[in-house]
């Protein structure tokens, strides 16, 4: 922990910049060293200049304190760029941050196949449609399904991912702490609990517009490919994947219709070579090989109709449910079974109470929890917490 320290000082110093860091750090070895060397050694990094040698004499380390006592306080955790965990993938970009701040468990991403899913904050029905629908493939075909958390088709993406019970991971613009948009806090939440949240910004830091393309190198530096559901013809997906290509990295799109202004970024993409999407495994089949022991075909499922952006549309009328009916009534799965008769009808119950209650794997019962919330059978409260509204006859 007192080493972290200096890591926060280094991350956090104003004046420099990631490349600067990254010279420190390949100069001196450690951000201890770069805290104790004098201007003169500082001088003789590589690219550094004396305005940046010169911020470097601020050796505060208040700020540092404070923030490891914000993590402490917020249950994350700090990955350096010197860390074994911190992924191999990432680190090969051309600008890896030093550091980052983790809420959940972090998958082991250079034996992942990971895809980065983007588009548009202003998507049409059709492109959340989309997102779910892929979100959901590529989960339950093993990959891990990556977002930048905005509205539209990030959320719809990692919805799906999570309604598969997959794993998914979400990148923030932000601190952890801050949920942006605020509508999202809920995913948040369910993410950090199947996956993981990750942001190069410490707890407390306010979304800024200019943290969202800078965020966007770990969407596609994490990922072995880049997914673009839906954008118009200038959107941040397409910054994605852009970057994406510089990294080497495989750029894949949805088509849209030729008069659509959402889908025109897309269509474009794949004119210009980008790989055609229809279903999860138009994608995943590039990596079914790489990745033997992840990747399955058979399991590449649609989202259930019942449970898609779609139905939800065409709801006209709230589902009548009986106040008790049978598990066969209700074509309830053993999962969804076990939690409903964990819950209670008047005291709400936390996610991680019925997790430990039950036994049941975390993104099983998370997964399990979103169905019967869909089918009007369980309320979900303030706090991820949860009460029944029917009971199960015996």
């Amino acid at each position: 922990m007192s080493a972290l320290k200096y890591w926060l000082w280094l991350a956090e110093l104003r004046g420099l910049n990631n490349q600067t860091r990254l010279a420190l750090l390949r100069h001196f070895g450690t951000p201890e060293d770069v805290f104790y060397a004098d201007t003169g050694e500082l001088l003789l990094t590589e690219g550094i200049t004396r305005e940046q040698a010169l911020a470097l004499e601020n050796r505060d380390l208040s700020a540092a304190d404070a923030i490891l006592a914000d993590c402490q306080r917020l249950n994350q955790r700090i990955l350096t760029i010197q860390d074994a965990e911190y992924p191999g993938r990432l680190k090969n970009i051309y600008d890896p941050p030093c550091l980052l701040y983790i809420r959940g468990h972090l998958p082991s991403f250079d034996e992942e196949a990971a895809v980065a899913v983007v588009g548009t904050r202003g998507c049409t029905p059709y492109g959340v449609a989309c997102a779910e629908r892929l979100g959901y493939g590529l989960a339950s075909a093993g990959a891990v399904v990556v977002s930048g958390l905005a509205r539209g088709i990030d959320a719809a993406a990692s919805r799906g991912a999570l309604l598969a019970g997959g794993i998914a991971v979400g990148v923030a613009g932000c601190g952890l702490d801050v949920y942006y948009p605020a509508e999202n806090r809920g995913l948040y939440e369910d993410i950090a609990a199947a996956g993981a949240l990750l942001s190069e910004y410490p707890p407390g830091a306010r979304p800024d517009g200019r943290h969202f393309p800078v965020r966007n190198r770990i969407l596609s530096g994490l990922s072995v490919a880049t997914l673009v559901v839906e954008a118009p013809e200038r959107s941040g997906a397409l910054i994605t994947a852009g970057t994406a290509l510089e990294q080497g990295r495989d750029v894949f799109a949805v088509p849209g219709p030729i008069d659509a202004p959402a889908s025109a970024g897309c269509n474009r993409l794949i004119q210009e070579g980008a790989g055609l999407v229809t279903e999860a495994w138009d994608l995943l089949r590039e990596y079914a090989e790489r990745f033997p022991a992840k990747l399955h075909r058979e399991e590449a499922r649609e989202i259930p109709r019942t449970l898609g952006y779609q139905a939800r549309q065409k709801k006209e009328e709230p589902r009548l449910v009986p106040p008790s009916a049978s598990a066969a009534e209700l074509g309830l799965t053993d999962d969804q079974i076990v939690l409903l008769r964990l819950l209670d009808a008047e005291e709400p119950a936390l996610v991680d109470d019925l997790i430990e209650q039950s036994g049941i794997p975390t993104r099983r019962v998370l997964s399990a929890l979103t169905v019967l919330e869909v089918d009007d059978l369980i309320r979900q409260h303030s706090g991820k917490r949860y009460t029944r509204i029917v009971s199960l006859k015996e």
